[in-house]
């Protein structure tokens, strides 16, 4: 088999995964943390061992659909984070642009950080924090990389970095999740109350010198 004959293989398998994991989503998005194996398959018109063919198990479609979604979460959150404006209204903005994308589509982000909410990921020994777990901690390590590029944090600046980009990303989920489930405040009041809780010590940071600014 010639080199371009296997890049065409590639490619067409590459191709026929992003089909599958779209008819994913749209079964995620009907069904949410209920999304089943049956589902997916059913609404790709594949029978389910092909789809296990592609992803192995539950497991591992779940991981694509969340690399799939953290991928965007985080184009999105970095763009906030770039855009031209003073930086307290960045950090709203970033904050915003979180809470948006999880208020938009609510059933993804319970079939992500909730799939056992739906019963059978349970009965199959579907563990969430497993799975979950990374996807806060690459968004962690993914902020405090570009809190290290933009801010001079003084002594030790990455270690601070990722300090303050777990601890970011994991009050956005904690406070996220509590606010998508009870609504008590409008996400404009959320926003504001929590750029106010993080606000002492980024106003007070410097510029990283040659970076592109937070």
């Amino acid at each position: 088999m010639d080199t371009t004959q296997r890049t065409d293989q590639e490619r067409s398998a590459d191709r026929r995964r992003r089909e599958l994991l779209e008819a994913a989503d749209r079964v995620v998005l009907r069904d949410g943390p209920g999304a089943s194996m049956n589902a997916i398959a059913a609404e790709a018109g594949i029978t389910k061992p092909i789809l296990y063919r592609h992803f192995g198990d539950k497991g591992g479609l779940y991981a694509a659909l969340a690399q799939r979604h953290t991928d965007a979460l985080l184009d999105s959150l970095r763009a906030a984070l770039d855009a031209p404006a003073e930086r307290r209204e960045r950090v709203e903005q970033t904050l915003d642009t979180y809470l948006s994308a999880i208020e938009a589509r609510p059933q993804v982000y319970r079939f992500l950080m909730h799939p056992a909410e739906g019963g059978q990921q349970a009965d199959q020994g579907f563990d969430v924090g497993r799975h979950s777990a990374p996807l806060l901690r690459r968004m962690g390590e993914e902020l405090g990389r570009v809190i290290e590029e933009r801010l001079d944090l003084g002594p030790d600046s990455r270690r601070l970095a990722r300090v303050w980009g777990h601890g970011i990303v994991g009050m956005m989920h904690a406070a996220g999740d509590w606010w998508l489930g009870e609504r008590p405040c409008s996400r404009a009041e959320l926003v504001r109350s929590l750029a106010d809780l993080l606000w002492g010590r980024l106003a007070a940071a410097g510029d990283r010198v040659g970076g592109p600014g937070f």
